[in-house]
């Protein structure tokens, strides 16, 4: 099984949050709660599931991560676009 993490975006605004190791969706994912084995991707998936059925968050899913000199990295593109921000500056 890969590392993965629980990633979202939150209901009432779209921004991306990830779950932390506190068990609050955070805006950064240093802290977030990596899944090492089936139990605990299992568990981060029903945690996931309560909140959207909750209304907190949207678009729930458990992304695949490695992690790098002790920091979280996605391995998709997608999801490191999401976690560090646009590819380009925007004009002012």
């Amino acid at each position: 099984m890969s590392l993965q993490i629980l990633t979202a975006n939150r209901l009432t605004d779209g921004v991306v949050v990830w779950y932390d190791v506190d068990g609050q969706w955070s805006l950064t994912i240093e802290r977030a709660e990596i899944a090492r084995d089936k139990e605990t991707a299992a568990r981060l998936e029903a945690i996931g599931k309560q909140a959207f059925a909750a209304n907190l968050v949207v678009d729930v899913n458990l992304i695949d991560i490695e992690e790098v000199d002790g920091a979280i990295r996605p391995l998709r593109l997608r999801e490191r676009i999401r976690a560090e921000g646009p590819t380009i500056d925007y004009a002012a």
